[in-house]
């Protein structure tokens, strides 16, 4: 079930928040839960079960790390200390076991296979659950705090099952810590304020998602439909500025949904991007994109590696084992493996020569940033690795033959979408997103947010609309 689906804004969402708030608040986790696993099933029915019996085993796992057994004083430290390790072990291998098996077990088999010359591995063709790669993230993160000592005691199974399955957050994220919302599922507080905020809130998110996104990633799908190799280079580039507004607006308005429907329920669920095309280095860009994203790779990977802090050889190994993990968290594929190792190669040359230069620049940062921004989405986006380097080569003017899709077909394009470019470009400051703020309790916000959630809604029923783009991933 998507957020801009009509069953989701008619049907779902509606009951679901009857029930919610006539319910006793405690038990509004339960209601939670059990609205969030029939949220899950709607979409995923042949995953649900996977998700409950996760869910289940990590529970289990968390509690055998606390579990004190009588023993004599002299051994029950040690004691304690290896079944806390094994618990970490076992609940690590259970997670990431089943998002490799998913997710990556026939890249794994292919490369096998190949670089062997026989099939000693089996292709499975498994379909993806949705959101196992957000789940599963914060499934260890919930493992390794309590490793740690950061969560002084389990939680309870209803607040841990709610946590990892509450649905704003459960398909496309953002990735939330459990430290984040554990005082909340304990308690908390459901208004009319908190309601409207949170309606309002969710009408923005529909509205970049719907009425941006997915409109502009028309333009997108045209132009790649022409042949990755018959463009105009800058035909190649108007695609790879549509895209790059397209996947900003799909996951942004996913996130601003998502933060909605939180307050709605009584969470406060994180921010997760802040302008990241307003950057002026790449550095600063991974600081404003995916910031929970971002956050988890550096807290539970980056750091415990050794940060920055053993050295420049050493950082830059870190850099590169995190981004390659960063790729492949986005997909089991080259191009996102290349997509990592690229954004790594620019980060460690900013971080030792120019990107502080960058940054103090009014002018030079933003042209620098937004010039390579969309060559890096070109490479998330394109997964066959020909068709890749085709349409790469296109953008930078080299072609096997004249290409068909030019000039013409440029003006065309952009007389037929001139003015949503120029939206998507505005909405891509930080403009607007202050005029929000400031102005979020007036009256004509309210009038206009209303206007945005029908015209989001005419569009669906007319047009219909994509699945959010990290539904993929």
């Amino acid at each position: 079930m998507l957020f801009s689906g009509l069953g989701f804004l008619f049907r779902f969402l509606p009951v679901f928040m009857i029930l919610y708030l006539l319910v006793p608040a405690k038990y509004r986790n339960i209601v939670l839960l059990l609205g969030s696993l029939v949220f899950y099933a709607v979409g995923e029915p042949r995953f649900v079960l996977l998700l409950v019996c996760s869910v289940a085993v990590n529970y289990a796992l968390s509690r055998y790390m606390f579990w004190e057994p009588s023993s004599p004083q002299q051994n029950r430290r040690a004691k304690s200390a290896r079944r806390r390790k094994t618990a970490l072990i076992l609940s690590l291998i259970v997670d990431f076991g089943l998002l490799f098996v998913f997710k990556y077990w026939d890249f794994a088999a292919g490369m096998v296979n190949t670089l062997s010359g026989r099939g000693l591995m089996p292709l499975l063709a498994l379909a993806l659950p949705a959101g196992i790669s957000f789940y599963t993230f914060q499934m260890v993160s919930y493992q390794i705090d309590c490793y740690r000592g950061e969560i002084g005691k389990p939680a309870e199974f209803v607040p841990f099952a709610t946590y990892i399955c509450m649905f704003p957050k459960l398909i496309s994220g953002p990735i939330v810590g459990y430290g984040e919302v554990a005082d909340r599922l304990q308690s908390r507080r459901v208004n009319v304020r908190k309601l409207e905020n949170g309606l309002k809130l969710f009408a923005a998110g529909l509205g970049l998602k719907v009425l941006l996104a997915d409109r502009i990633g028309t333009l997108w799908n045209t132009i790649m439909s022409a042949g990755a190799g018959n463009l105009h280079a800058s035909v190649a580039w108007l695609g790879a500025v549509s895209y790059s507004f397209q996947i900003y607006f799909d996951f942004w308005g996913y996130s601003v949904m998502a933060m909605g429907l939180g307050k709605m329920l009584g969470f406060q669920i994180p921010r997760n991007f802040d302008s990241p095309y307003a950057s002026r280095s790449l550095s600063e860009f991974w600081r404003r994109w995916h910031i929970t994203l971002g956050s988890w790779f550096r807290k539970y990977v980056y750091f415990p590696l050794g940060g920055s802090r053993r050295g420049r050889l050493r950082t830059v190994c870190n850099l590169f084992v995190v981004w390659a993990l960063t790729g492949l968290w986005h997909g089991a594929g080259w191009n996102f493996l290349l997509w990592g190792m690229f954004f790594f190669l620019l980060l460690v040359i900013e971080k030792n020569s120019y990107g502080r230069r960058l940054e103090q620049s009014k002018v030079l940062g933003h042209i620098y940033t937004l010039l390579l921004i969309p060559v890096t989405w070109v490479v998330f986006a394109v997964t066959d690795m020909g068709q890749l380097a085709a349409y790469l080569g296109n953008m930078f003017g080299f072609h096997g033959d004249a290409p068909l899709v030019g000039i013409p077909q440029l003006v065309r394009y952009l007389k037929e979408y001139w003015t949503l470019l120029i939206a998507c470009a505005v909405f891509a400051t930080p403009y607007p997103a202050k005029l929000y703020d400031k102005y979020a309790n007036r009256w004509f916000t309210v009038l206009i947010l209303l206007l945005i959630f029908w015209l989001s809604v005419h569009e669906i029923m007319v047009g219909g609309n994509n699945p959010f783009l990290y539904l993929k991933f």
